[in-house]
């Protein structure tokens, strides 16, 4: 009568799912990544690299490359490791996800407790940003989506506007949109069928009262502010959601790692 022992084995439902789930991330961080370079070739960014410190607020393009760079190494090493079932890349990738999700908690810690320094460097970032409103289309596009969004126009107000050369009302700004304000900060007539893109000219120069027939006077601050109350649990859900993934993808590389080891300890 011959007896098999069953020796220990690498569960391939974890293997699987573990490769599937990475490579749809690296997938989505080559497309990131992707739309990154080719926004930056549409600039001329790639034909000369140190074009790249001249803009002196943010490159919203920085975003899909670091965001996509980030999503492309975890990927890769999360759908290779499981697929070959390589313990070094695996242990990579739960080491990698595991110091994003610290970082991440770390900040959340921080933002919660400084609440005031951030409110400053909010201030400070988009100040910084309204001063660079002309030098970048896609940080003029980004300005413009969130003044649409939250109706709001500058960090707290339309004065804030007087930072951007164009916009200021200085004596000896030639500029025709003296005194003005972006037509993102204009109050939208829902008779116009067509974009008014000069909506905003010479606003500035009125009264309070009478900007507020054609503007709006609320800063971007204090808009994003009222948001975040109004959509906290919305927003605390994805946060929490997001970690759970991650916790939960690194429990999975570490099931595999354990898997692999008891088997080679087998040989």
């Amino acid at each position: 009568m011959e007896i098999h022992f069953k020796g220990a084995e690498v569960s391939c439902s974890v293997k699987y799912f573990l490769f599937g789930f990475n490579i749809i991330f690296w997938l989505l961080g080559a497309a990131f990544l992707g739309i990154g370079l080719w926004a930056w070739a549409e600039k001329g960014v790639l034909s000369n690299m140190a074009s790249i410190t001249d803009l002196g607020g943010f490159d919203p393009v920085w975003l899909f490359i670091v965001v996509g760079g980030v999503m492309f190494i975890l990927g890769f090493a999360g759908c290779i490791g499981a697929l070959r079932e390589n313990t070094l890349l695996l242990k990579f990738f739960s080491v990698f996800l595991g110091l994003i999700f610290f970082l991440e908690l770390t900040a959340g810690i921080l933002a919660f407790v400084f609440k005031d320094w951030i409110k400053d460097q909010l201030n400070f970032f988009i100040n910084n940003n309204v001063k660079a409103y002309r030098d970048d289309i896609d940080l003029q596009n980004l300005i413009d989506f969130t003044q649409e969004y939250w109706s709001c126009c500058g960090a707290h107000g339309p004065n804030d506007w007087n930072l951007n050369i164009y916009f200021n009302c200085t004596e000896f700004n030639p500029s025709r949109e003296r005194c003005g304000v972006p037509f993102s900060c204009c109050v939208k007539d829902p008779a116009e069928d067509v974009l008014n893109t000069q909506c905003g000219y010479d606003v500035r120069l009125q009264g309070e009262l009478d900007q507020q027939k054609y503007i709006h006077t609320k800063g971007c601050v204090g808009q994003f502010e009222r948001w975040l109350q109004d959509n906290l649990i919305i927003v605390a859900g994805i946060f929490v959601g997001i970690a759970l993934l991650q916790i939960f993808g690194i429990c999975l590389a570490q099931n595999l790692v354990s898997d692999v080891k008891a088997v080679k300890a087998n040989w």
